[in-house]
């Protein structure tokens, strides 16, 4: 499975951005995806998965209620729409593609190259 992240970019405090994963080589339908984010200094962490049906979804807490995972499987592509963006949120975003519907970082087999994503306050 190849994964490609784009949609970063620089934005103001409030705004919102739609993150874009698009797979491809293999069954993205079998595959739980997810987000996981990486800020300078710190160590890469969780933001959202989906299940492969898309019937569930799961969040950080940092991010619940302003953060919405989705996926298209007829375009072999997640999602992940940022809303009221703060500057905490600033970080290299990561999707993941793998076979158990986890948090974990070490549960993901398929990892994209990342975008960034700047908040500024």
């Amino acid at each position: 499975v190849q994964l490609q992240a784009s949609g970063g970019g620089l934005v103001q405090a409030g705004a919102s951005l739609r993150l874009s994963c698009a797979s491809s080589g293999s069954t993205f339908s079998g595959y739980h995806m997810s987000w996981f984010r990486q800020a300078p200094g710190k160590e890469r962490e969780f933001v959202a998965v989906i299940s492969r049906s898309g019937h569930s979804t799961s969040y950080a807490g940092s991010v619940k209620g302003r953060f919405t995972i989705s996926k298209d499987n007829a375009k072999d592509t997640v999602y992940l729409e940022m809303n009221s963006l703060k500057p905490d949120d600033t970080a290299v975003y990561y999707c993941a593609a793998g076979r158990t519907y986890s948090t974990r970082r070490t549960d993901y087999d398929y990892w994209g190259q990342g975008t960034l994503v700047t908040v500024s306050s």
